[in-house]
């Protein structure tokens, strides 16, 4: 391997897209393959769980036998932006809390390290726990880390005693902390008052390359993008559709993604009699659903909780207005363009507030929005060129914490 470079740059992450699991983890990809160009060299390790239920006698065969085998079984890939790919799959007996959990993937990568620490001068890792955690225990001593951190499970890391202690030793101990959203600064922020100067903020890195072929003249082909589930409002989704069809037949919806809700949706779409007219795709490669955007007429998330809204980024950048909720991520993210962009609305247990966004969205349409102005204004701001020299900066200049 090449002597390091000052600018070589390990990125560790819990997610990132496989064959199986196309979708997770494309948010990294978009961040290594925005940021890997202003490194001389990157290298991603995607220490991926692998969950199993196991009995203690069991699980310390598996560790024994992956530790021997794991410093044999490493190789690089090639992956997005010029970038390097580790895979390290990380024993997880089922059950682990996420303190737990984070020692496993200090396990695991140790283990594919050979014991060695990481030497590249600069580690960044999505997520305080676990990649956070397993980065400052296997750094060189002369390796900056920086973190991001966008979990939204991130209350369930901070409600124990453990996960609390290791996640303050990841902010004492990293060069730099990025929280994508304010959703997800403020908790950190109120649990670890202590650290609220180094706490910054960070966007997610979009792609503006694409926009769509041709103009929308109706919006009648309705898309979702992301986890079928409660948190991502997809029932809501689903009632609402079914009603707004009964004005307009013409209108479709096509569901992007997977989740323990897609048997039910499929039997309550059959129920509203709208089957014909909704699609389930399943999970689909990141680069799959953009095309899907730009083949559709608008976007619908009515999403519970978000700490960003990356779906709703990217299908502004495709051209596409957004009937979107304010959950906690888009209120920032759109901040200045909401009326331009599309319509937002409340988060309700009614879909009779889809249902009224949805005509007040159409009402508006094509006059009262600004689509051009929309993507211009975001791409400015969570474009791959602002991101990457955001990134250019903290990690290889004594810059403060950006909070973009």
């Amino acid at each position: 391997m090449p002597a390091t470079s000052a600018r070589d740059v390990v990125v560790l992450t819990p997610w990132f897209p496989t064959r199986e699991l196309p979708f997770r983890g494309s948010f990294v990809q978009a961040m290594v393959d925005a940021t890997a160009p202003v490194s001389d060299r990157m290298t991603v390790y995607h220490c991926d769980a692998w969950v199993a239920a196991l009995d203690p006698a069991a699980e310390r065969r598996v560790r024994d036998a992956h530790r021997v085998l794991l410093g044999h079984a490493r190789h690089r890939t090639p992956t997005v932006g010029g970038a390097d790919l580790v895979y390290v799959p990380v024993p997880v007996p089922r059950g682990l809390g996420h303190a737990e959990i984070a020692d496993r993937h200090d396990e695991a990568l140790r283990a594919a390290l050979g014991g060695r620490p990481l030497t590249a001068p600069v580690v960044h890792a999505h997520v305080g726990l676990p990649s956070g955690w397993a980065a400052i225990r296997n750094a060189g001593p002369d390796t900056r880390v920086f973190v991001t951190e966008h979990a939204s499970f991130l209350d369930k890391v901070l409600e124990t005693a453990r996960g609390r202690e290791m996640y303050d030793e990841v902010l004492d101990r990293c060069a730099g902390f990025l929280a994508v959203g304010e959703g997800v600064r403020a908790p950190l922020v109120e649990a670890f008052p202590h650290h609220a100067d180094r706490i910054g903020a960070i966007a997610n890195p979009i792609s503006f390359d694409r926009p769509r072929p041709t103009p929308i003249t109706a919006l009648r082909r309705w898309l979702f993008v992301g986890a079928l589930s409660e948190l991502k409002g997809v029932p809501l989704l689903l009632e609402a559709f079914a009603r707004c069809r009964q004005d307009d037949p013409a209108l479709t919806l096509t569901l992007v993604g997977e989740g323990a809700l897609l048997a039910s949706l499929t039997a309550r779409a059959a129920e509203l009699g709208v089957s014909d007219a909704v699609t389930f795709t399943g999970a689909v490669p990141p680069e799959r659903a953009l095309e899907l955007m730009r083949e559709h007429d608008l976007l619908v998330h009515p999403s519970r909780r978000e700490t960003f809204g990356v779906a709703v980024i990217e299908a502004i950048a495709a051209g596409l207005p957004v009937l979107v909720t304010r959950c906690g991520g888009p209120e920032r993210t759109l901040a200045g363009i909401e009326d331009a962009a599309g319509q937002m609305i409340d988060v309700t247990d009614d879909p009779e507030t889809i249902v009224a966004g949805y005509r007040r969205l159409r009402s508006r349409f094509p006059d009262d929005l600004e689509p051009a102005h929309a993507r211009k204004a975001l791409a400015d701001r969570y474009g791959y060129a602002a991101v990457a020299e955001t990134h250019r900066r903290l990690w290889f200049s004594d810059e403060a914490d950006p909070a973009i």
